[in-house]
């Protein structure tokens, strides 16, 4: 398993339920264009997916590390992952296909979902043996695929476990459990065995994370903390930094936010 880092912003929020007033956090840089998404890795390398569909990668510094410009053969792109430093996810939906790059953007391998009659997927993150989990919509099953592109394991049908099939927007593989995050349904906590271990209705979350014992997500201008060993679940208000923003993302000691096209890197 690939060991994540616990960041300290984590370890210092406030322990009370309530939410916390807005402080001011330090702004590092601001990163320029017009940036539609953009992910962070755990070495605090930046991913970002321009208008054009470009995916350009920067270093905790700001300064260019690789580009990938490959961007009309898959179409839109649609997720990135990049749990694994030395291995970064792409999901392009319209095409149903995954795409494996290197640290440096090279081209590593795709996997073609449709050829295993896979068709409607929204959810996919990478495993922690370096294949694949998606989100089988019309077959309401969790799937692990190999780099090879075989299916190695899978839930039964979650419609027989479930008043109702989930619709996840997000996969996240994390100590040997998948969570799988339905914004209507909440967490759905699965062993690799594709085992239903737990649920948490923590609904109407966005930029959801799990980061060792602890999920992270906010709504609006709250960031929550969820610790996993003692259940609490911790609050904290940004008004004056989340207000407005449409990604986010905590990774070491930042806080990453698109606003506007425009990501800043503020100091936790």
């Amino acid at each position: 398993m690939k060991k994540r880092l616990l960041i300290p912003f984590l370890l210092t929020m406030c322990l009370a339920t309530r939410a916390q007033q807005d402080t001011t956090l330090s702004l590092i840089f601001t990163v320029k264009g017009d940036i539609a998404d953009f992910t962070v890795d755990n070495l605090g390398n930046i991913f970002l997916l321009d208008a054009d569909n470009q995916l350009k990668k920067i270093n905790s510094l700001g300064d260019s590390v690789a580009v990938f410009n490959n961007v009309i053969r898959y179409g839109k792109l649609t997720h990135i992952d990049a749990t694994n430093p030395l291995k970064l996810l792409l999901y392009y939906k319209d095409f149903n296909t995954v795409v494996t790059l290197d640290r440096l953007l090279n081209l590593r391998g795709t996997i073609d979902l449709r050829r295993l009659q896979i068709f409607q997927v929204k959810a996919v993150c990478q495993s922690f043996d370096n294949g694949v989990w998606v989100y089988d919509e019309m077959e309401a099953r969790l799937k692990r695929i190999a780099d090879d592109g075989t299916i190695t394991e899978q839930t039964g049908d979650l419609r027989q476990q479930l008043e109702e099939a989930p619709s996840p927007t997000t996969l996240i593989d994390q100590e040997m459990l998948v969570y799988m995050y339905d914004s209507t349904r909440g967490f759905l906590v699965f062993d690799y065995f594709g085992n239903l271990k737990n649920k948490l209705a923590f609904t109407h979350w966005s930029d959801v994370q799990v980061i060792g014992k602890y999920i992270v997500g906010r709504k609006g201008p709250v960031l929550y903390r969820y610790q996993l060993n003692s259940m609490k679940l911790e609050e904290r208000t940004l008004k004056n930094i989340l207000t407005g923003a449409t990604r986010i993302r905590v990774a070491i000691d930042r806080l990453y936010c698109l606003r506007a096209g425009r990501l800043y890197v503020y100091k936790l």
